[in-house]
């Protein structure tokens, strides 16, 4: 099953190779896209360490509990946000995760590879478990929208999780369901995201003389929608959109709101005097975060899932998130106090109100996984 794997993936990548060369050339790609299908300056990890492997900066950013615990250790990320947030971390050797066809070729020796939450790739376990000490599933969960979709592939996860020794999950029904997927020696520890401590890294001040509004994280479509909700007599607003390609864009978006309804707005120079304020810098969330009277959680006015909340509850803000928080279930069930909203007239409504704030329910808890970590 694993050759027939291989070669499934191999014809597959050679497909491939004229698209992916293609959004090699795509700003959010550039940096990920050679790295993991090229292994452009993409060595594999010089040390015996112990491996944490994450996708994205929101996980990548909820392992630091844990790492602090390990001295130095190899990172590996998928994308480029969780590339750049790893790179934060001065014990971290990091990498992005090659594709799979490259990973028998690629993995060296390591002391325990930690994969977080949905990373389930056959050939990162099915090599691994060959060449590291021990294997690790953390914080895995199996939302109730894509769990019918898992056990259509049954078949596959019951041989991936042949190739994982521990699996830590986030509920005793995520644990549930994993089990039912062929996943063994489960244990239950909540959900680390909520273990973690959110630092303000610079301390700004609001000189705009109104409450601010930080719409976080925004998509295509959500700053227009928030402008058109936001009475600007009462609040400013502070946007920082979820990826940096989208900086010029959503610049020209404000730019020519602003102009037409005769508000002040500029891009973020680290101070905030003006009625609109775009941050066109990556790192900057949790410091708007920390001072914001209202944020606006974005993600899930569109079909994007929505984004993490607890960063917002940790500093008991009031959060207004859209419907559609489909990725995001698990995390909003961890805490009180969100509002949500379906269309810019709700959201308008919303934000005229004495809103309460967010807070974390219970915390996670990492010790039953630095515990097993060091069992080795």
């Amino acid at each position: 099953m694993i050759y027939i794997y291989y070669i499934f993936l191999l014809v597959s990548y050679i497909i491939a190779v004229p698209f992916l060369i293609a959004a090699s050339f795509f700003p959010r790609y550039r940096l990920s896209v050679p790295a993991r299908f090229f292994l452009k300056n993409n060595p594999p990890f010089k040390n015996n360490a112990y491996w944490f492997h994450s996708c994205s900066l929101g996980e990548t950013r909820s392992l630091l509990p844990i790492i602090r615990h390990f001295g130095s250790v190899n990172i590996s990320v998928v994308t480029n946000t969780g590339f750049e947030e790893a790179k934060k971390y001065k014990n971290a050797d990091v990498r992005f995760l090659p594709f799979e066809i490259f990973l028998p070729f690629w993995i060296k020796k390591c002391r325990y590879l930690v994969v977080m939450e949905a990373e389930l790739w056959l050939m990162l376990f099915f090599i691994a478990k060959k060449r590291c000490q021990k294997t690790a599933l953390i914080n895995a969960r199996i939302s109730d929208k894509s769990y019918h979709k898992y056990l259509q592939f049954k078949f596959f996860y019951k041989l991936l999780f042949k190739y994982v020794d521990t699996v830590f999950a986030q509920s005793q029904k995520d644990a549930e369901r994993l089990a039912a997927l062929g996943a063994k020696n489960i244990a239950v520890a909540g959900n680390i995201k909520t273990a973690g401590e959110f630092k303000v890294s610079k301390h700004y001040i609001n000189e705009t003389k109104k409450p601010i509004i930080v719409a976080g994280s925004t998509h295509k479509n959500e700053e227009t929608l928030i402008l058109n909700a936001v009475d600007f007599k009462k609040f400013s607003l502070v946007i920082v959109p979820r990826h940096p390609e989208r900086f010029n864009i959503v610049w020209s978006v404000i730019d020519s709101f602003s102009k037409t309804r005769n508000l002040s707005a500029k891009r973020f120079d680290g101070i905030i005097d003006k009625d609109i304020v775009l941050v066109d810098k990556m790192g900057e969330l949790i410091n708007f975060y920390a001072i914001a009277d209202i944020v606006i959680l974005g993600g899930a006015f569109g079909e994007f899932g929505g984004h993490n909340p607890i960063e917002v509850a940790y500093f008991n803000k009031p959060l207004i998130s859209g419907k559609n928080i489909f990725n995001q279930k698990a995390l909003f069930k961890e805490i009180e106090n969100y509002y949500i909203a379906d269309n810019k007239y709700v959201l308008r409504e919303l934000l005229l109100q004495n809103l309460k704030p967010s807070r974390i329910k219970n915390r996670g808890s990492i010790d039953k996984i630095i515990q097993e970590l060091r069992n080795i």
